[in-house]
């Protein structure tokens, strides 16, 4: 276990590229799977979660293969497991995402619950009603058990935009014998990543980036060699530390289209950003002042599905409001243990007000104190990071596996933007 000793008050300058997007990644490991030919995936980042995924592969009986820095290749042809292991499915949430494509391919699947963060009640009911439309059966004894002899296309309204729920369903439909609609899908850049990689491999999906997906079944899928798109939760993530660092910062690598609302919501706290080809300039001498609605009323910061603010951007955007002169309400819709990490950050001298298990009241700037910290999960986590870093006086943050599930070499990264960061031994 390892532990980020942080010396706070230093602003940070230079060029960061951004990694491929983590969730993004996952579910395109997990359709490698049902490929009868290797798929080679680039702009993977080089994280925990990414390992857990690919040790999954690795135990069903695929070939995984690391080409070069940030590309694998997934060879399933010889593949025939469809037991995911105990132990590795603890590791990580995104191990359901291994339900749809196994049954699919295989004919059944079991599963033990996945892990992953602790943020709140993070159902599994949608999964499984699109895996039973669909024709699977399912058994829940200690793990998940699905079962069909063939899936068939049917028409599948998701009880709430779940993004893994939608994932899950769009592999199982890839090679469903018919056609299946999706209607309440999720439509994030990740999903839309996954989407455009089933087609490489042969699948035909139709309504990429809406609501409404169609997909006609194929019934086998082929090798593809396909590029993961840009992770725009870490570029809201540099926004953020370079506007409370004061920083002059400049994001290379990013997609525009994916960060319409995340710039809605940062310009509410008075923090904008010049566009320079596909890389961002955050510039130093932020004006840091929250915006007032219509009449000086308190504007409100609030995650909804895509394309809404992204909800794993709300811990950022406290933090991010504690450095920002004016009253700024943040609600957190989703999950209800999200929030509760602002105790720390009242520790450290901010003042926020927890109304409820979803909504804070931060009130600002403040000088926050350096502090003995322990990351809960990876935003929360990536949250008191930030909070260390503009902070007067040392930090120590311990758990620091949950920020690097999420974030690909973090120190090294900071370090070379001039922040004092150094990850030690617990």
């Amino acid at each position: 276990m390892y532990k980020y000793k942080i010396d706070g008050g230093h602003p940070l300058k230079g060029t960061v590229r951004i990694s491929g997007n983590k969730n993004a990644a996952l579910p395109c490991i997990a359709a490698a799977m049902m490929a009868t030919e290797a798929v080679i995936l680039h702009n993977i980042p080089e994280i925990e979660d990414v390992n857990v995924m690919l040790d999954v592969c690795r135990s069903l009986g695929a070939t995984v293969e690391k080409l070069a820095n940030n590309t694998w290749r997934i060879d399933a042809g010889q593949a025939s497991g469809t037991e995911l292991p105990s132990a590795l499915a603890a590791k990580v949430r995104a191990s359901i995402l291994f339900a749809g494509p196994i049954l699919a391919r295989f004919g059944r699947v079991q599963l033990p619950p996945p892990g992953g963060d602790v943020i709140g009640r993070r159902r599994l009911d949608t999964h499984l009603l699109a895996l039973e439309e669909l024709g699977a059966r399912i058994e829940i004894d200690g793990t998940f058990q699905f079962v069909a002899n063939k899936l068939k296309g049917a028409d599948i309204f998701l009880d709430e935009a779940s993004v893994t729920a939608t994932e899950n369903a769009v592999m199982a439909a890839a090679l469903a014998e018919g056609t299946s609609f999706i209607r309440n899908a999720a439509s994030e850049p990740h999903v839309q990543d996954l989407c455009r990689l089933l087609i490489a491999m042969g699948a035909r999906i139709s309504g990429i980036g809406s609501n409404i997906l169609q997909i006609d079944g194929v019934a086998s899928l082929h090798g593809a060699d396909f590029t993961i798109g840009p992770d725009f939760m870490e570029v809201g993530s540099f926004i953020g530390l370079a506007a409370v660092s004061r920083g002059d910062l400049t994001i290379a690598g990013v997609n525009h289209d994916d960060l319409r609302m995340i710039k809605i919501g940062f310009a509410k706290l008075g923090i904008t950003w010049s566009k320079e080809g596909d890389s961002l300039h955050v510039h130093p001498g932020q004006g840091l002042r929250v915006q007032t609605d219509l009449g000086g009323m308190i504007p409100k910061i609030d995650d909804a599905p895509w394309p809404g603010f992204p909800p794993d951007l709300t811990s950022i955007m406290t933090v991010v409001a504690t450095q920002v002169e004016g009253t700024v309400l943040v609600f957190e819709k989703m999950f209800e243990s999200r929030m509760f990490f602002v105790d720390k950050l009242i520790g450290m001298g901010a003042r926020i007000v927890l109304c409820d298990p979803h909504r804070a009241v931060v009130s600002g700037p403040t000088r926050l104190r350096g502090s003995e910290l322990v990351s809960p999960d990876v935003r929360a986590g990536m949250a008191m990071v930030i909070a260390a870093l503009c902070a007067e006086g040392c930090s120590t943050i311990k758990n620091v596996y949950q920020i690097e599930r999420g974030y690909e070499r973090l120190t090294e990264r900071l370090q070379a933007l001039g922040a004092k960061i150094e990850r030690l031994p617990e």
